[in-house]
């Protein structure tokens, strides 16, 4: 824990996916409320089937979902939602003629049921 998870449409063409990984895991990594960095564990996860509406045609959109141990303030969490969405709009490229959406979604884990160990 945290575990970030960043969707997208792979019809976003020239999504510098890499770079999106490194800078959101700096931010996270760098945010009061994380007290190890070693903990941020971040993935990108291309869609290739999706609906967006009932018009989905030249529509495309980025999701990042951070699952943290409950027990953050709301403070803590908006302002993580926010950074990441800064890095979002800054890195999501935006296609000639298409809608994209971005979206932040900070979830809490149950602690009482979570395992982590390492080796």
């Amino acid at each position: 824990m945290p575990h970030l998870y960043v969707e997208y449409t792979d019809n976003l063409a020239g999504l510098p996916g890499q770079q999106l990984l490194t800078e959101l895991n700096a931010f996270v990594c760098s945010h009061p409320s994380i007290l190890d960095e070693a903990d941020v564990k971040a993935r990108l996860l291309p869609v290739s089937q999706f609906e967006i509406g009932s018009a989905p045609a030249n529509r495309g959109f980025v999701h990042v979902q951070l699952r943290l141990l409950a027990g953050r303030t709301d403070t803590a969490k908006k302002e993580l939602s926010e950074g990441i969405a800064a890095v979002l709009r800054r890195l999501t490229p935006q296609p000639a003629g298409m809608m994209v959406q971005l979206s932040v979604e900070i979830a809490d884990m149950d602690k009482p049921s979570y395992y982590k160990g390492r080796l």
